[in-house]
């Protein structure tokens, strides 16, 4: 059974950081792409960041760019996001995901989804 377990959320100051964690299981990931969303309330989830497993090409939201970066931990299974200088409009659930393909696009090119962890930025 496949598995993306988020953790790392929290409260956070503005300006401060967090740095969030995505353990996945079931299966090997050295294929997948990985990424991050998010969503507010009210609001629909957003693309926030990819990473190609196999090149470790990234692709960010232009509002991330700069603040957040994504990573690739030791363990291949494993990716993480770390998030600097966080604005209150960065508070979110956050959800890591993995595609089978190299560049999805869509919703629907996701594969897996985790249960996301909470992202709140205290103004």
């Amino acid at each position: 059974q496949v598995q993306l377990v988020e953790s790392g959320g929290g409260a956070v100051q503005a300006g401060g950081s967090l740095r969030l964690s995505c353990a996945a299981s079931g299966r090997t990931f050295s294929t997948y792409t990985m990424g991050w969303f998010r969503q507010s309330p009210g609001k629909e989830r957003e693309f926030v960041v990819a990473i190609s497993w196999r090149r470790g090409e990234t692709r960010y939201e232009d509002s991330v760019k700069g603040r957040f970066t994504i990573s690739r931990g030791d363990a291949v299974n494993t990716v993480y996001l770390q998030m600097n200088d966080l604005k209150p409009e960065d508070g979110a659930i956050y959800y890591c995901a993995a595609a089978a393909i190299a560049v999805p696009r869509l919703d629907a090119d996701w594969d897996f989804w985790g249960q996301g962890t909470q992202v709140t930025v205290l103004s």
